[in-house]
């Protein structure tokens, strides 16, 4: 048993980011609990927890990411067994949060499955969710429970400082992401440019201007997520072609689907930032890449959570020993 400020704490991986969850439980100073996930010949999940989590503050570590229908499952089967075994906290650790696009009805007979997947949590028996730069903040509302949205700004910025770039321009590849560019964009200290695009059908985007001036500029394209990585590189062309100097693209959530990777490298941007919420395969790896940790701030999330401390402070600068 962990006793970790007073507090009866475990923390749990499941199967979608292990080394996320190993990193984070080595900041908290806890070593990471065993539990038991398998699979019946027809694919169905069962779970075992070999040790005792009555009483307990549990933390369950688990992006729903690629397989996202596979990690969910899981992570509610999780639970279950948890509250079953009479866990006095549950907490999910979700960094990077699947179906967070659909957080709203677009045509008339769509589901919104953001909130479903609120409601299966929290009908699972999850007490509290922890997650990172949600795609819609109102997301946060679909919850009867506490749910903590963490920033990936101050991690992205620091990284960004250290390279002492100048003539910065922040860049939104589209105008619903203008709000997160100028969050960056003031830590920066610089202008921001919007990208002015259509999308024809999903993952196909089409620049039809840019707002902001960029020619000579060191541009940083800002995004949540980068997915296929259409949108990001026709950014980084109208850029280019703009007269903008150099480009970075960053993200906190590197999806990297069908061909991404390919199409990132092959595209002017200089590097592409991304944080570890999604663990990524070597197949998804390429030179321009670099992937910055976010386990420090989540184990200083977690820590604050034992100790019931207000977490705010974490959300606007990075946690320093």
């Amino acid at each position: 048993m962990a006793l970790f400020h007073g507090s009866k704490v475990k923390i749990f991986s499941l199967s979608s980011n292990a080394n996320l969850a190993k990193g984070i439980a080595e900041h908290v100073g806890i070593p990471l609990s065993d539990s038991d996930v398998t699979r019946f010949a027809d694919g169905e999940i069962s779970i075992n927890i070999p040790e005792t989590v009555r009483g307990h503050k549990v933390f369950v570590i688990q992006s729903t990411s690629e397989p996202v229908n596979e990690h969910l499952m899981e992570l509610l089967i999780m639970i279950d067994a948890l509250k079953r075994a009479s866990a006095g906290e549950i907490n999910i650790v979700m960094p990077y949060y699947g179906y967070s696009r659909q957080d709203r009805k677009a045509k008339a007979r769509q589901p919104i499955s953001a909130k479903l997947v609120a409601d299966l949590l929290q009908v699972a028996g999850a007490t509290r969710v922890v997650s990172m730069d949600l795609h819609a903040p109102q997301i946060q509302g679909f919850y009867n429970i506490p749910i903590d949205n963490f920033r990936a700004l101050p991690i992205l910025v620091e990284y960004l400082q250290n390279k002492n770039l100048e003539d910065i321009c922040v860049v939104s590849p589209d105008h619903g992401g203008v709000a997160r560019a100028r969050d960056f964009a003031d830590v920066l200290q610089a202008p921001i440019a919007i990208i002015d695009k259509m999308r024809p059908e999903p993952n196909v985007a089409e620049v039809m201007n840019i707002i902001g001036r960029v020619k000579n500029k060191t541009c940083i394209l800002i995004d949540d997520m980068i997915d296929t990585g259409g949108s990001i590189a026709a950014a980084s062309k109208a850029l280019k072609d703009a007269g903008a100097k150099d480009i970075y693209a960053c993200c906190t959530h590197p999806l990297f689907s069908k061909g991404a990777p390919k199409t990132l490298n092959d595209s002017p941007i200089e590097e592409v930032i991304c944080t570890n919420t999604i663990s990524l395969k070597k197949d998804k790896l390429f030179p321009k890449l670099v992937q910055l940790s976010v386990a420090e701030l989540l184990g200083e999330g977690i820590i604050h959570i034992i100790d019931n401390r207000g977490v705010s402070s974490l959300f606007s600068k990075k946690f320093r020993n």
